[in-house]
C-alpha cells in the first residue's frame, strides 16, 4: 500500500523508540518546521530505516529541514517538549487511541492504514478540504 500511495517503506529490520523524534517534533512545530520535520522523521524511519531514537540521527533530520543541530540536540538533552508530548499521550488515552495510526476527526476515528479514497471520504465527510499532493 505504501508503493501504491508514494511512500517511503523500506526494508526495516528493527522497532525503534520515537519518543525523542516526538519531542523533536513539538519543538520543530513551534519554529513552523513541524509538518517538514515529520515528514523527513517518517522518511528516516520507515524509508530510511534509522534509529530516531539516536540523538545524532534527530539533530541531522533537523538540520535537513533548516533547523539548527545544535539547538534540537539541546531541546533532546533538556526535555523541555518532554511534558507536551506526555499530554499528546494522555490524550489519546483519554479518547481510546490504541492504535497507530489513528485519525480523529468530528468525532470519528479511523485506525490504520487505508487508501486514498477512504482517507478522502472521512476528510469529504468533515468539511476539510483536500490538498492536491503530500510535501
Amino acid at each position: 500500500m505504501a508503493a501504491e500511495l508514494g511512500l517511503p517503506f523500506g526494508d526495516r529490520k528493527m522497532t525503534y523508540n520515537s519518543r525523542p523524534a516526538q519531542e523533536l517534533g513539538k519543538w520543530a512545530e513551534t519554529r513552523g518546521l513541524g509538518e517538514a520535520f515529520h515528514w523527513a522523521a517518517f522518511q528516516a524511519y520507515f524509508g530510511d530505516g534509522l534509529n530516531i531514537y539516536r540523538s545524532e540521527v534527530l539533530a541531522n533530520i533537523a538540520k535537513s529541514v533548516g533547523l539548527d543541530p545544535v539547538a534540537a540536540a539541546g531541546v533532546l538533552k533538556n526535555g523541555e517538549f518532554g511534558n507536551a508530548v506526555a499530554e499528546d499521550w494522555a490524550r489519546a488515552r483519554d479518547l481510546g487511541i490504541s492504535v497507530v495510526p489513528t485519525f480523529a476527526i468530528g468525532g470519528e476515528f479511523m485506525e490504520g492504514a487505508h487508501p486514498y479514497e477512504a482517507m478522502a471520504a472521512l476528510m469529504n465527510r468533515h468539511g476539510v478540504p483536500l490538498r492536491k499532493e503530500h510535501p
